[in-house]
């Protein structure tokens, strides 16, 4: 197997396992309906996305020349693109809490439950969409590294 083929085959596997973790999620975001389903799909994008990462360093450790110098970007910049969105993730709760002019977790805590479940229910909706628009830009980079290896 030629070095181009193992970069193709790394691309491949980011695609198709973010394409449709990152569609589920966006799913599950617009029904309003966050599951825990959404998790596993989504870290198992990072993970094999971590690995493409591997893959190229070690393929650039070889030598190998890409077609297109662009592939570096799109084999590396999922790994970027993760890490950027578990930032957006954390400050998802303070967004919606502060939204909702509560000072904490124990101001949410004081609430009826029926607001606590909403105030949980929007941080989570807020987390799945941002982890969900990150795999669907990670499948899209992934497909432009396979087409271009």
């Amino acid at each position: 197997m030629d070095e181009r083929t193992v970069a193709e085959i790394a691309a491949w596997a980011v695609l198709a396992v973010n394409a449709p973790a990152g569609v589920f999620a966006a799913w599950r975001w617009w029904l309003v309906a966050p599951v825990r389903a959404v998790w596993p799909l989504l870290r198992a994008g990072q993970a094999v996305a971590v690995g493409q990462a591997l893959v190229a360093g070690g393929l650039f450790a070889a030598g190998f020349d890409p077609a297109d110098g662009l592939y570096w970007l799109y084999a590396l910049l999922p790994v970027a693109i993760g890490l950027i969105a578990e930032q957006l993730r954390l400050v998802s709760a303070e967004q919606v809490l502060e939204n909702r002019e509560l000072a904490d977790a124990t101001a949410v805590g004081a609430l009826p439950e029926t607001e606590q479940r909403s105030v949980v229910l929007a941080i989570v909706r807020r987390e799945v969409g941002v982890m969900a628009l990150a795999a669907l830009v990670v499948a899209f980079l992934a497909l432009r590294a396979a087409l271009i290896a």
